[in-house]
C-alpha cells in the first residue's frame, strides 16, 4: 500500500514547496490559509487515491485458479489410453464401476483410465476425438432430490453452460440411482441428454441402475451388451484375455518409523492429533460426544439421541443439514478376518499403484496396518460385488467352490440367480463367505486391494445452530438384523456411535465428522407456514426446525404456524422425544401435534391416514397460507404415500383431475415449496 501511495504524494508536495517559495508575495495570513487549504488538500488526495486503489489489489494479484492435474487428453496420449471413465460418486460405486469399465478395457486390446471430473477440465472433451478408437464413458451417480454428486457439480454446471462443439466425441452413459426417490437417475438422463444436444455420438444406450433393485446385476447386464457396441463401433474384437490383473504392488514395511504410519486418518497424516480447519469429507473434526442417551422406554430397537461438541472447530450449520460420520468396523469381525487368513494384522503395508500415471496412488491411505485397512478405510460387511467374487476364484483350492464363485461372476442368467440368493439376499459379507468356502483363503493384501472403501453415513441434523451453535445432535436407531443363514449383522455406524459414551474417566469418546449443505430449509419468512411429516428418525430435522421456529419466536419475530405430523408403533414404547414435543405445544410454538401410533390398535394408522383426517386445514394451509411442506423418513413407501394424499387432497379441494393435481404438486417441489429429505 505504501508503495502504492508513493506515486500519488509526488505532485502534491511539489506543489507545497511552490507555495512556500512565492511567500514574499502574500502576508502571514494568506500564507497561513494557503498552507491549510494546501494541507487540506494534499490530505484529500493522499486518502481519496489509497482508497480507490484498494479494490485494484485483486487485479494486480490476481487469485490463482485451482490447479488441475494436466489434461486428460494429454495424460491418455502420453500413457497411450483410448478409453475415459469419468465417475460422478458420492458413496464410491459409480468409482469402484468405472474402474472395473476402464480394467475391461484391455480385454479389447484397448487402454482405459477411471478418472474424477473435479480434477480435469472436462471442456477437452471436445479434443477426444483426436486420440484413435477413443470413447468417454459416465458412470453417474444422483444424489439426493436429483442432485449431482459433490465432484460431479463443476461437471454439471459446465455442461449447463457449455456451447462446444462435441460432434468428433463418442460417449455412454451408466447411471446409478434408486427408483423410490422422485427423481430417479436424474444426473444419469441429464448427461446423456446433453452430451448428445452438444452433438456427441451415443454408442451405447443410458444405462439406469437401481440401488432399490439388485444395482449390482443392472450394471453386468448393462456392461455385457455394452461391450459388444465397442466393438462394432471400434472395431476392435475380445482378445480372449480375461486373467485377473493387479492394480496395487504390496510393499511390507518391516523398519518404519511409526509417526509415518496412517492410523484411521481420512487426508493429512496426524490430522487427528494436530486438527487445523477447514473440515471436510478429506478432513473430518474429531468431536466429543457429550450426550447419548436412550430415546425409547421399551421394544426390541434401541433409538438415541447423541451430541457431538463442535466448540472451536468454525464449523457451521443450518436446520435441515447433514452431519457426515465415519464410523470404524466392529474389531471381532477384523479379528477373524486376520484368524481365517492368517495374518498378522499389526504388519505394516503399503499397497503402491502400479502404474505410476495414476492419480490414485494408494486404495487407501498408506503405508498403514492391516488392522487400521480393516477397521477405518475398507467395507466388510456389505456383501461384496461380483468382480471382488471373480477376482477372489482363483485362490479357491476346491473345484466346486472356484467355480461357485465364477458362475456366480457370470452374466449367466443362473448365475446371476445364485449370487442373488446366496450373496445379496443372504447378507454374507466377505468373512461369512470365508467361513463358508473352508478353500478360499486370498493373500490379505489383494482382498483389502479389492474391498470398496468404508463411506461416511449421513444423519439429517436433530438440532438448531441458533439454539445449539457449538453442538450437532443426532437422532438414529441401530441396525440389527438375522440373516438367512443365522448370523447377525449388526449396522457398522449405528452400533459404533451406540457405544460412543460421554467421557469417563478423564477420557472422551470421539467421532470424526463433517456438515454437508442440504436444500432442505426453513422458509426465508418465520411467517410462513410449514407444515412437517416426520415418523421415526425421520423428526431429526424437525426438532430442529422447531427449536429456530422457537428461537425466533422469542426474538419477537412473528412465527407462522407450524404443524407436525409424526407418527410411530406405540404411544408408550418409541414416542421420541415426547416431552421436547409437548413442550414447544405448551409454548405455542409447535401449533399442532398430530400423532400416528402404528400399532396401538387392531388397523395400522400412519401419518397419511392423519393428513386425510385433516385434509381441509392442510389444503387451507397450502393454498392460503402458502405453507411450505416437509417430508423426512423412508423413500419407499412413506414418501410416497404421503405424496400420493397430497395428490388427493390437492385433487378434492383444489377441484383438479389427478394429472393436474400432480402438476400442482411437482409445482410446489420445484419452487420449493415441497422439500424432501428420504433415505431407503
Amino acid at each position: 500500500l505504501t508503495a502504492m501511495g508513493e506515486p500519488s504524494m509526488d505532485p502534491t508536495i511539489s506543489a507545497a514547496d511552490s507555495t512556500a517559495q512565492q511567500d514574499s508575495l502574500f502576508s502571514m495570513t494568506d500564507v497561513f490559509l494557503i498552507s491549510l487549504i494546501t494541507g487540506l488538500f494534499t490530505y484529500w488526495f493522499f486518502f481519496r487515491k489509497k482508497k480507490e486503489e484498494v479494490p485494484d489489489l485483486p487485479k494486480m494479484q490476481p487469485v490463482a485458479a485451482p490447479v488441475r492435474d494436466s489434461s486428460f487428453i494429454e495424460k491418455m496420449k502420453k500413457t497411450g489410453r483410448n478409453i475415459v471413465v469419468f465417475y460422478g460418486s458420492q458413496t464410491g460405486t459409480a468409482e469402484e464401476f468405472a474402474n472395473r469399465l476402464s480394467k475391461d478395457a484391455h480385454r479389447y486390446g484397448l487402454r482405459g483410465m477411471a478418472a474424477d471430473p473435479e480434477e480435469y477440465d472436462l471442456s477437452d472433451l471436445s479434443r477426444l476425438s483426436e486420440i484413435d478408437k477413443s470413447l468417454a464413458v459416465f458412470c453417474m451417480a444422483t444424489y439426493g432430490e436429483g442432485d449431482p454428486t459433490d465432484n460431479a457439480q463443476d461437471f454439471y454446471d459446465w455442461l449447463q453452460e457449455a456451447d462446444a462443439d462435441l460432434s468428433g466425441l463418442r460417449f455412454a452413459v451408466f447411471g446409478l440411482g434408486n427408483k423410490t426417490y422422485e427423481h430417479f437417475n436424474a444426473m444419469g438422463k441429464y448427461v446423456d441428454k446433453r452430451l448428445e444436444e452438444l452433438g456427441a455420438q451415443r454408442i451405447f444406450e443410458l444405462g439406469l441402475g437401481d440401488d432399490d433393485g439388485n444395482l449390482e446385476e443392472d450394471f453386468i447386464t448393462w456392461r455385457e451388451q455394452f461391450w459388444p457396441a465397442v466393438c462394432e463401433h471400434l472395431g476392435v474384437e475380445a482378445t480372449g484375455e480375461e486373467s485377473s490383473i493387479r492394480q496395487y504392488e504390496l510393499v511390507v514395511h518391516t523398519d518404519v518409523n511409526m509417526n509415518k504410519v496412517y492410523t484411521g486418518e481420512m487426508g493429512r497424516l496426524k490430522s487427528y492429533e494436530n486438527q487445523k480447519p477447514p473440515f471436510d469429507a478429506k478432513n473430518p473434526f474429531l468431536a466429543r460426544v457429550t450426550e447419548n442417551r436412550k430415546l425409547n422406554e421399551g421394544g426390541e430397537r434401541h433409538l438415541m439421541h447423541l451430541e457431538l461438541d463442535i466448540s472451536n472447530s468454525k464449523i457451521r450449520y443450518e436446520s435441515g443439514d447433514h452431519v457426515a460420520v465415519y464410523p470404524a468396523n466392529d474389531s471381532s469381525l477384523v479379528n477373524q478376518i486376520g484368524e481365517i487368513l492368517g495374518t498378522d494384522l499389526d504388519t505394516v503395508v503399503s499397497l503402491n499403484n502400479l502404474d505410476e500415471e495414476s492419480n490414485k496412488k494408494h486404495p487407501f491411505p498408506c503405508p498403514t496396518s492391516y488392522r487400521t485397512a480393516l477397521t477405518y478405510y475398507l467395507d466388510i460387511t456389505n456383501p461384496p460385488r461380483t468382480n471382488v467374487l471373480y477376482e477372489l476364484a482363483q485362490y479357491a483350492t476346491d473345484a466346486g467352490e472356484q467355480e461357485r464363485l465364477r458362475k456366480m461372476a457370470s452374466s449367466a442368467a443362473e448365475g446371476k440367480a445364485l449370487y442373488l440368493s446366496w450373496v445379496v439376499e443372504a447378507r454374507r459379507n466377505i468373512l461369512a463367505i470365508l467361513q463358508d468356502m473352508p478353500s478360499l483363503r486370498p493373500p490379505i493384501d489383494h482382498l483389502c486391494e479389492l474391498l470398496p472403501r468404508l463411506q461416511a453415513r449421513y444423519y439429517s441434523i436433530a438440532s438448531s445452530s441458533k439454539v445449539h451453535p457449538n453442538s450437532i445432535h443426532i437422532c438414529a436407531v441401530t441396525v440389527e438384523y438375522e440373516t438367512k443363514t443365522g448370523r447377525l449383522n449388526k449396522g457398522v455406524a449405528t452400533n459404533w456411535l451406540k457405544n460412543k459414551v460421554p467421557e469417563q474417566n478423564g477420557s472422551s469418546s470421539l467421532v470424526p465428522m463433517y456438515v454437508r449443505k442440504s436444500q432442505f430449509r426453513l422458509p426465508f419468512k418465520p411467517s410462513t407456514p410449514v407444515i412437517m411429516i416426520g415418523p421415526g428418525t425421520g423428526i431429526a430435522p424437525f426438532i430442529g426446525f422447531i427449536q429456530e421456529r422457537a428461537w425466533l419466536k422469542q426474538q419477537g419475530k412473528e412465527v407462522g404456524e407450524t404443524v407436525l405430523y409424526y407418527g410411530c408403533r406405540h404411544e408408550h414404547e418409541d414416542y421420541l422425544y415426547r416431552e421436547e414435543l409437548a413442550h414447544f405445544q405448551k409454548e405455542g410454538v409447535l401449533t399442532q401435534l398430530n400423532v400416528a401410533f402404528s400399532r396401538d390398535q387392531a388397523e395400522k394408522v400412519y401419518v397419511q391416514h392423519l393428513l386425510k383426517k385433516n385434509k381441509e386445514s392442510v389444503w387451507k394451509l397450502v393454498n392460503e397460507g402458502m405453507a411450505h411442506i416437509y417430508v423426512c423418513g423412508d423413500a419407499r413407501n412413506m414418501a410416497r404415500d404421503v405424496q400420493n394424499t397430497f395428490y388427493e387432497i390437492v385433487s378434492e379441494f383444489g377441484n383438479m383431475s389427478q394429472p393436474q393435481a400432480v402438476d400442482y404438486v411437482k409445482k410446489l417441489m420445484t419452487k420449493g415449496r415441497y422439500s424432501l429429505d428420504v433415505w431407503s
